[in-house]
Parts: C-alpha cells; structure tokens; sequence
C-alpha cells in the first residue's frame, strides 16, 4: 500500500517543534457574516439601481477579508526561536515559560500587566503562555501569548530552550 503524505502549509514547517493557528471558531464567522449581511440590508433598504447590489459587493468580501485576518496568527516553536505572527525572540533570552489557564490570562491583561510587555491575546482562545525575557537590550519584560494548548507550547519552548546554543 503507498504511503499517504499530507501536504502541510508552506509557513508550518515538519521540522517545528510546535506550531498553531489562533483561528476564529465556526461561529465567530457566521456572526460575523450575519453582521455585514444585516448592515448590507439597512443600506439597501428596497433602493433601486447601484444601491440595490453595492452594499452587498462591498460589505460581505470585507468582512470575510476581516475575519480571515482575525484568524490567521500562528504560534510556532522552530530554529530555536519563538515566531507569533510576524514576531519572533531567539529562544537563548527566554528564562521561562509559563502555561495559563483563562484566569490567569485574565489577570496578566488586567491588574496583573505590565506596560511593556509583547502581547498578542485572542479572546476566543481561553489559554495562554507567560515567556519570561531576560534580555538587556529590550525591556520588553514577557510576552503573553494566546495558545489552545499552553501546556504544549510551554514544553515545547522549554525544550526548544534546552537545545538552544548560548548567545555569543
């Protein structure tokens, strides 16, 4: 029997150590199309010629292009560093990872935050990562990271922080 080979994204390398996608829940874009739908019918509101159909064109695409963006941030553990979206902290200044639950995540965004701290927080994701930074030119004290699975991640960058070669 051959062997089945799933084809992976071209920014989700086989080689991470771990790697996922914030994406919206299901219901997040159909709230989100209900939305853009309702407000297309309030421009429309029975208007002949280009206002009949221009709403439409318009709103719905935008929105679909919203929540798209909404959700396409990936978390990944990979070449010793740690990528979230477009950022990324080479893992040899990463003293600590710390798993959150919901409330915790609440805490270090509430009372418990710190104004220079990195954070990329998605509120349809309930768990979260605290990294601690230890690096002497950026004051950035942690990063805060929405994860599904902080745990993983948390080991993952642990692991990934072991094997990490010292900084010169």
């Amino acid at each position: 029997m051959p062997s089945v080979r799933r084809a992976v994204p071209s920014d989700i390398v086989a080689t991470d150590d771990y790697a996922e996608r914030l994406r919206l829940p299901w219901w997040l874009w159909l709230c989100g199309l209900a939305v853009a739908l309702l407000l297309a019918f309030e421009l429309w509101m029975g208007a002949p010629g280009v206002r009949a159909w221009l709403p439409f064109v318009v709103l719905v695409p935008l929105a679909l292009f919203g929540l798209w963006r909404a959700g396409r941030i990936l978390v990944a553990v990979r070449g010793g560093e740690l990528v979230v979206d477009d950022a990324h902290i080479p893992l040899t200044f990463v003293t600590d990872a710390v798993p959150l639950d919901a409330a915790g995540k609440r805490e270090l965004l509430g009372v418990g935050s710190h104004e220079l701290a990195f954070v990329v927080q998605r509120p349809w994701v309930s768990g979260a990562v605290q990294v601690i930074i230890d690096d002497p030119a950026d004051p950035t004290p942690y990063w805060l990271v929405s994860s599904r699975d902080p745990v993983k991640l948390a080991a993952a960058i642990d692991k990934a922080r072991v094997s990490a070669p010292l900084p010169r």
